[in-house]
């Protein structure tokens, strides 16, 4: 049986740091900051549970980060 892969690390970053900050420029931080996957997404959008590692997930009101948390 092959052996489970570890997977990749988190990028050491507090998801609350991105809100208030324009949609475009959190994003632009993210990625810097080392996050491999990140959505911008409108108010009430309907997404899945899936927890996926290095994802953060932004949800974007008139441009600007009102909430942001990993998965």
């Amino acid at each position: 049986m092959a052996p489970i892969p570890t997977p990749a690390a988190e990028p050491d970053d507090s998801p609350d740091a991105y809100v208030g900050l324009p949609a475009d420029r959190a994003e632009q931080l993210a990625r810097e900051r080392g996050w491999s996957t990140v959505r911008a997404l409108p108010p009430g959008a309907i997404i899945t549970m899936e927890y996926l590692v290095g994802r953060l997930n932004f949800e974007v009101r008139d441009g600007s980060v009102v909430r942001s948390w990993k998965g």
